[in-house]
């Protein structure tokens, strides 16, 4: 298939930041160059601005999650079993700070996820019109599916704990799969309708396969995990800009 000018202008700053060459591997040099840009434009102001919110919004959270579990479990009178009540709950606690970072890290960062990509876009891309975006209803209504849908599968998938070697590639890509697929939904929404969105999509899932996995990796590496919902919305943008259909697709200003 013939390539476009943006792919072309892609793969010259991928081979800049050395990446694979364009070919076969022009999908893997999009991808490097684009967390590349990602992770550079974290010193933006305005990027910069909204991953201290983001950060003190989560820890915020997470404390008073701590706080209001380790009250409750300091109720609990069981006699010569309150240390392994008080054990077990420890141990909940941090399986639920697990299961939940990735889930209020992400929907925390959705509502800011328009100025992450118009910093990306004012930077990158200036000769893009204005995003429509989306409403705040539709907002809260998509969060709330998406915090179902993962809370759900990561329930479900539990039960490979007992099969040590399958649990993290079980773990990495059902969360890789959901997590590309959230992402490249809040970009693309922005731009295009739903019906757009789904078709493209069933088109290119495959694409944004990796980039997902990679998105759920960085999320269990604390302190990194910190930066990931940033770092994801700002390359999704240029993954986005770089693979959707040519006719609509913009070259990369730099």
């Amino acid at each position: 298939m013939q390539k476009s000018v943006a792919q072309y202008n892609w793969q010259t700053e991928a081979n800049k930041a050395g990446c694979p060459p364009a070919g076969n591997n022009l999908e893997a040099a999009i991808l490097f160059s684009a967390i590349n840009k990602a992770f550079l434009q974290l010193g933006d102001p305005a990027i910069r601005r909204i991953l201290w919110i983001c950060l003190f919004t989560t820890l915020g959270v997470f404390t008073a999650l701590w706080v209001l579990l380790s009250y409750a479990l300091s109720l609990i009178e069981t006699g010569w079993l309150s240390s392994l009540v008080q054990f077990l709950g420890g141990a909940a606690v941090l399986i639920l700070t697990w299961l939940l970072f990735p889930t209020v890290a992400i929907t925390i960062t959705r509502f800011f996820l328009d100025d992450v990509a118009d910093a990306v876009e004012n930077r990158h891309y200036p000769h893009l019109p204005p995003a429509s975006g989306e409403t705040w209803g539709s907002m809260i209504l998509t969060s709330l599916s998406f915090l179902v849908l993962l809370l759900f599968f990561n329930v479900l998938i539990l039960i490979f704990i007992f099969f040590p070697p399958f649990f993290p590639f079980v773990f990495y890509a059902v969360n890789g799969y959901l997590l590309g697929r959230e992402f490249f939904e809040l970009i693309a929404l922005r731009r295009l309708d739903r019906r757009e969105v789904r078709a493209l999509w069933r088109k290119q899932r495959w694409l944004y396969f990796i980039p997902g996995v990679a998105v759920a990796f960085l999320l269990t590496v604390p302190i990194v995990n910190l930066l990931t919902p940033i770092v994801a919305a700002a390359t999704m943008v240029h993954l986005f800009e770089a693979w959707r259909p040519d006719d609509r697709q913009p070259q990369a200003l730099h």
